[in-house]
């Protein structure tokens, strides 16, 4: 049984910093070019190049997607990024396109290589073509089952790695190559402008009857037709490790701090406590549970992993997320005062009672005693979304706990 990876998305460097304070033993971000997340953040070299000291300085590794397929114009711009890279000293490149990858082979001879999802990698003649071309790791394609990863680490070397996505969303497409965004709002979703049009909500119009909507229903639910649910392994850990998975991977580069601390540090539990005692994990399992809906998400699905997924896979209704935790920031650092200084995301005021995450598992429940803004003037909230305030509180937080708020009932974000 191999030792898994926990891989994190990281959309910006304070995410990176929170993922590997929260149990990744890797993250994954993408630069302002050639990645498929155009819409996230992202990172500059310079921003890139200090995520990856951080993390080095961790024990994490640090992973750059280039991983959109290229037309002709892009293939210098590539050429280009890939030296530029070169001063950053990434662990490896997450990538797609053959082209790319053998321009990633000339510019960064030494650099280990993964393959995309977006390749599409489906059969372990596919893993073995990778490895012989000098991949170290092939991601696997989300339409796969357990019983057909299996069969890829049976045959294919035992060097070559296996990376799949084991929690997160989910596309309605073939591992992201869908031309309904190209189509319909001219962005290319596989160069990384993806709209996002599956979780629009659609009707049916005949042609002779223009201007009339007929509302298209499945089962009487609504008419999100394209519409899927998350991805959620937390529960079949041994099962993705009978697999022989090498790197459990997170889906989420458009995420904030609050969705990657809470699923970094549920799944780091997790695997940590299965490895220990298998008894103990099972044992927890509600409560890994509990603290996946602290978080945004779509509600759960195992996806493939188990067989062609049914219909109740879609979410038909609604395209919107369930939401029962609000994220409120994370300490930047703590005065002398013992005020804790952080960049406010949510509204919140004195008298709330907040919760503060931990990385070691534990949830404080804090009274906010005080709010006061950067020339320390009394504040009875903090409505402005990223302003510097420092809070008191009736307990105490380290510089990278994440401050949450729960929800007086679920609401859809």
């Amino acid at each position: 049984m191999r030792h898994p990876e926990l891989l994190v998305p990281a959309s910006s460097l304070e995410v990176l910093k929170i993922a590997v304070r929260y149990g990744a033993d890797a993250v994954y971000v993408g630069g302002e070019a050639f990645g498929l997340r155009a819409k996230a953040k992202n990172f500059t070299l310079e921003e890139m190049k200090q995520g990856v000291e951080f993390a080095h300085q961790h024990g994490v590794r640090v992973y750059v997607t280039a991983n959109i397929i290229a037309h002709n114009e892009d293939l210098e711009g590539v050429r280009e990024y890939f030296n530029d890279l070169k001063d950053v000293a990434p662990d490896a490149l997450i990538i797609a396109d053959p082209g790319v990858f053998e321009i990633a082979k000339e510019i960064l001879p030494e650099m280990e290589l993964h393959i995309s999802t977006q390749a599409n990698n489906t059969n372990y003649a596919t893993f073995k073509f990778w490895h012989t071309m000098g991949a170290k790791r092939v991601v696997s394609a989300r339409e796969l089952s357990l019983r057909e990863i299996g069969e890829i680490r049976d045959n294919i070397p035992a060097g070559l790695e296996i990376e799949t996505f084991i929690h997160g969303a989910m596309c309605i497409s073939y591992s992201g190559r869908c031309l309904l965004s190209s189509f319909m709002a001219g962005r290319d979703a596989n160069r990384g402008a993806c709209t996002h049009p599956c979780r629009w909500k659609y009707s049916l119009v005949e042609e002779k009857r223009p201007g009339e909507y007929m509302p298209v229903f499945e089962n009487e639910r609504g008419t999100y037709i394209f519409n899927s649910k998350d991805l959620c392994m937390i529960e079949y850990i041994p099962e993705l490790l009978e697999a022989g998975i090498d790197s459990f991977k997170v889906e989420g580069r458009m995420k904030t701090a609050l969705y990657v601390a809470t699923v970094a540090r549920v799944y780091r539990t997790a695997i940590d406590d299965y490895k220990k005692n298998p008894e103990i994990y099972r044992e927890k399992l509600p409560v890994y549970r509990d603290e996946l809906t602290k978080c945004t998400y779509r509600q759960y699905t195992t996806g493939f992993f188990f067989g062609k997924p049914d219909k109740d896979t879609q979410i038909y209704d609604n395209n919107t997320y369930v939401r029962n935790y609000t994220y409120l920031g994370y300490v930047l650092e703590i005065g002398e005062d013992g005020l804790y200084r952080m960049e406010q995301k949510n509204k919140f005021s004195v008298g709330d009672t907040l919760e503060i995450m931990k990385p070691d598992g534990r949830n404080l429940q804090a009274a906010v005693l005080s709010i006061r803004d950067e020339k320390g003037n009394p504040m009875d909230s903090a409505p402005h979304p990223r302003q510097i305030i420092y809070v008191g509180l009736d307990a105490d937080a380290e510089v990278y706990d994440v401050f949450r708020i729960p929800e007086e009932a679920p609401v859809q974000a």
